[in-house]
């Protein structure tokens, strides 16, 4: 596997482990990632939130770039907060949906 995708992988590792608390489902599953780019130890994160006004989105975002940025391998990590196209549930995994009773 190259370099690439063993960073991307272990930052996918390091996301499922960020949680809105107050949603049981990491936020990869909950679908709130769109993107993860990786570029020589520089990361760029493309992610909503399930709405514009969320009140953990300070403590989401701030959780996710300090567990990426400890990640070996990761320089500098840009976490870019987007709400087009507006999160849904069919965006969540298989997994997220049955966790949360929607299957």
């Amino acid at each position: 596997m190259s370099d690439f995708l063993e960073l991307e992988n272990r930052i996918v590792a390091v996301l499922k482990t960020v949680y809105d608390p107050e949603i049981p489902v990491d936020i990869y599953n909950l679908g709130l990632v769109y993107s993860v780019e990786c570029d020589n130890g520089d990361v760029k994160i493309v992610m909503t939130l399930t709405a514009p006004n969320c009140p953990m989105a300070d403590y989401i975002l701030e959780d996710a770039k300090m567990k990426i940025a400890a990640v070996e391998g990761v320089n500098n990590v840009d976490i870019n907060l987007v709400f087009e196209p507006e999160w849904s549930q069919e965006m969540m995994s298989e997994e997220a949906k049955l966790e949360l009773g929607l299957l």
